[in-house]
């Protein structure tokens, strides 16, 4: 048996496919064999703990090699999946005894061999209909027609597709699947500026204002605010109004050059308030049904502790500076990289 041609699978495999929780998720495969014997496949979705959580039958897609079916993973986390291919002799005697039985061809051979399958796979209780259907193809008192239309009983066919007869089984994988929470496959996102919010003359507005907002934003049907970055912002180059290189004392300057004498991507900025005030806005939000989204901005301002705390954190130039961020001849005059 051969496998190959495995979906989801991201750089063959080396990076996770993505879904969320309780999406069907497509399998895919092709899965060969040489002969004209039949193939069984199956996908098997595996748990991030490791134990199996379902095994669900491939179909073979008509006219293809390819085989499909879905697997619905029920939680969050890192999950796996793996293909086997099998020998399917059940299935190799049904297609050949539906030719020569009717043709009277080896037509008790054929009918002994189809009840040994189903006996040797069957459990011990009389009334597993593997066991059952075996005994009405070994009865020779009966019409080998009325013998084979046993086996489409339809208990039989359930018990063999959650049990098939394999062998020669091949697995191929696991192949991982990161499962996340719904949110994570569609959102309407709102960009909030919370120093805008409750803003006036000289005073900024903080993460108290803004959350009087959130009530109107949610009436809108957005479900996340993704807030630029909300800590202390650098003097260093700062921007003027209308993007001058001039800036008064009051100028805020921009949110993504992150650092001051305040603090920096560990601090929240002075006029949006504390980590508490922060914390009761995301509160706020969550009544609303609103989740925040922060900017995970790694620019910084010359001003940013970390320049002296760690300088090895960045680059430096000849003549001791540290690099920013440049698109020569054009400099980002707010912050570096």
């Amino acid at each position: 048996m051969a496998i190959t041609q495995v979906q989801p699978a991201v750089g063959g495999g080396r990076l996770p496919a993505k879904a969320v929780v309780d999406e069907a998720v497509p399998i895919r495969a092709t899965c060969i064999r040489e002969g004209h014997d039949a193939l069984g496949a199956a996908a098997i979705l595996i748990r991030p703990d490791g134990s199996e959580h379902s095994r669900v039958p491939l179909a073979r897609i008509p006219g293809t090699d390819d085989w499909s079916a879905m697997v619905r993973p029920d939680a969050e986390g890192q999950w796996s999946f793996v293909i086997e291919a099998w020998h399917d002799p059940w299935g190799t005697w049904q297609a050949r005894a539906r030719i020569k039985i009717p043709a009277g061809s080896d037509v008790e051979l054929e009918l002994a061999e189809g009840s040994a399958l189903l006996a040797g796979s069957a459990g011990s209780l009389g009334t597993d209909p593997r066991r059952q259907v075996a005994a009405v193809l070994a009865d020779a008192s009966l019409p080998a027609a009325a013998r084979l239309a046993a086996t489409a009983d339809p208990r039989l066919q359930r018990v063999l597709i959650d049990e098939p007869i394999r062998e020669l089984v091949t697995a191929c994988g696991p192949w991982p699947l990161l499962v996340e929470r719904r949110r994570a496959l569609v959102g309407s996102w709102y960009e909030f500026f919370p120093r805008s919010e409750g803003a006036h003359l000289g005073r900024s507005g903080s993460f108290a204002t803004a959350a009087t907002r959130l009530a109107a934003i949610a009436e809108m049907g957005f479900d996340v605010v993704y807030l630029p970055p909300i800590h202390p912002i650098g003097r260093t180059h700062r921007k003027g109004p209308n993007n001058t290189l001039q800036a008064g004392p009051d100028d805020p300057g921009s949110p993504w050059a992150i650092g001051s004498s305040d603090g920096g991507h560990d601090a929240v900025h002075p006029d949006l308030g504390t980590i508490d005030d922060f914390d009761a806005f995301v509160t706020e939000a969550a009544r609303h049904g609103i989740e925040v989204a922060l900017d995970l901005a790694l620019q910084a301002s010359p001003d940013h502790p970390w320049v002296t705390a760690h300088p090895e954190w960045f680059t430096k130039r000849i003549d001791g500076s540290i690099a920013y961020a440049e698109n020569p001849p054009k400099k980002y005059r707010t912050s570096i990289p």
